[in-house]
């Protein structure tokens, strides 16, 4: 028998909670068990005046209507809101009821331009603190990786500017009273007038350069929770942010990171010193040395650090010269090189002695490539990991919470939504872990308590569980 809907009668009321409507598994349904934001009224009240003005959106509400956003992969407010209007799950997240207007989506970048960047912050960190309360976050292995995000900037925007340029007024001629002006002009660079913050930037070399932001990230090994991110302009190198990165973790975590995997973009030697100092393992390739050199390669130099000179393939010695920006330059006395039979090969036709920059850190940097040769099967599989817990995690933050471009312009507008995107993915990461191992949900507003996983024990179904879990929230 054919059954008939009667598409066409509304229904004056709706008996039963708004909760009822929406699936248990549905992922803001999960998230909201573990959310707490009852504190963010307090953070924020000083910017409010108490007396004077209208009443502004709740607090929680908006951050609630961000995440929800960003969850579902919607960075645009105005698209946000046309889809609460008729997305019962999100009205129910954001604690708004069927009758009741939403706000306009120009309330929330109101909010965002109040707030601050350091506001939104404080929100992902505290996510970081659910995560480490579950016994998500074992803070002892950390993955860095830094990612360029696209800046929200047309083709058309961009506009050639001098680096450095200077303008010197020079008396020429000063008894004829003629004054002379030197231009001086560095290489040329492209930069939006839109957006002064993104820079020309390009993450391959068989890729355009286009304008863009750069964010660093770092994560745990354990469950893949993201413990940190900064966003630069493009030009940032990430392995010159790595002190201050592990510095940020463990304030976050309270505990010490014992390892730290990179990819070649951090194999500064400094990093290498920087990480002995800090009895850290560095699992981070070095980068491959050039084989194919029209000169004799500097590897062939050995430096005696104990004695501060260098000698060449020749048996020459170099002696410390000048200071340079990451070292120190080592010189020939050019008699020792007109009198070498390896001149030719070695020092270049403008020159008369060969030079060579012993960088800062160079022999940890030594003690590294040395250790590559040596990696087992357990250091290498922490590698292995780094290429899909951080990777992963750019990934998943730009193929699903629309982090592959910008939404707004200004370091500190990409800021906020990295932080968003970072926070919404830790707590998919809690939501899943507790969906699998937590007998019942926790309520809202109260420390959860639940035992620290045997990572020993768990590892493999774990992750692998944590993964489908994912994959279908």
């Amino acid at each position: 028998m054919i059954g008939k809907q009667d598409r066409w009668q509304e229904e004056l009321f709706v008996a039963g909670p708004l909760s009822e409507l929406i699936p248990d598994d549905h992922v803001l349904k999960r998230v909201d068990k573990v959310l707490d934001l009852s504190w963010l009224r307090e953070e924020v009240r000083e910017l409010y005046n108490e007396t004077q003005g209208r009443p502004s959106i709740d607090p929680e509400s908006a951050v609630r209507l961000m995440l929800a956003g960003f969850f579902q992969g919607i960075v645009h407010d105005r698209k946000l809101m046309r889809e609460a209007q008729v997305n019962l799950a999100i009205r129910w997240f954001a604690g708004y009821k069927l009758h009741e207007k939403l706000p306009h989506h120009s309330s929330l970048t109101r909010i965002r331009q109040r707030w601050g960047a350091e506001r939104f912050k404080r929100i992902f960190h505290k996510t970081v603190q659910l995560c480490a309360d579950a016994g998500l976050v074992d803070g002892e292995t950390v993955h860095m990786d830094a990612t360029l995000i696209r800046a929200d900037v047309s083709w058309a925007s961009l506009t050639e500017h001098h680096a450095e340029r200077v303008l010197e007024e020079n008396v020429l001629e000063e008894e004829q009273g003629r004054d002379g002006v030197q231009n001086r002009a560095g290489k040329a660079k492209k930069r939006s007038t839109t957006d002064p913050d993104a820079t020309m930037t390009t993450s391959s070399s068989t890729y355009r350069m286009e304008p863009s932001f750069k964010q660093h990230t770092g994560v745990d090994d354990a469950a893949g929770v993201i413990v940190d991110v900064e966003v630069t302009t493009g030009e940032a190198s990430e392995g010159e942010r790595l002190a201050e990165q592990l510095e940020r973790i463990e304030a976050a975590t309270g505990k010490k990171v014992a390892t730290v995997t990179g990819d070649s973009a951090y194999a500064h030697s400094s990093n290498y010193a920087l990480l002995e100092e800090r009895d850290t393992e560095a699992v981070i390739p070095p980068q491959a040395e050039r084989r194919k050199a029209k000169r004799i390669p500097w590897r062939r130099f050995k430096y005696d650090a104990k004695h501060g000179l260098v000698r060449c393939p020749g048996g020459k010695v170099l002696h410390r010269g000048s200071r340079g920006k990451n070292g120190w330059w080592y010189r020939a006395k050019a008699a020792d090189c007109r009198s070498c039979p390896l001149q030719e090969r070695c020092v270049s036709a403008s020159a008369s002695s060969r030079s060579v920059l012993i960088v800062d850190g160079y022999e940890a940097l030594l003690r590294a490539r040395r250790r590559r040769r040596r990696w087992d099967e357990a250091t290498q599989g922490i590698y292995t990991r780094h290429r899909w817990r951080v990777e992963g995690v750019h990934a998943e933050a730009k193929t699903r919470h629309g982090l592959r471009r910008a939404v707004r312009r200004g370091l500190a507008n990409v800021a906020i939504q990295a932080y968003l995107t970072a926070a919404v993915i830790n707590l998919k990461r809690l939501a899943a872990f507790l969906l699998l191992f937590s007998p019942k949900y926790v309520v809202r507003g109260r420390r959860f308590a639940v035992a620290k996983a045997n990572w020993s024990s768990l590892s493999g179904f774990f992750r692998s569980q944590l993964r489908n879990a994912q994959a279908a929230a």
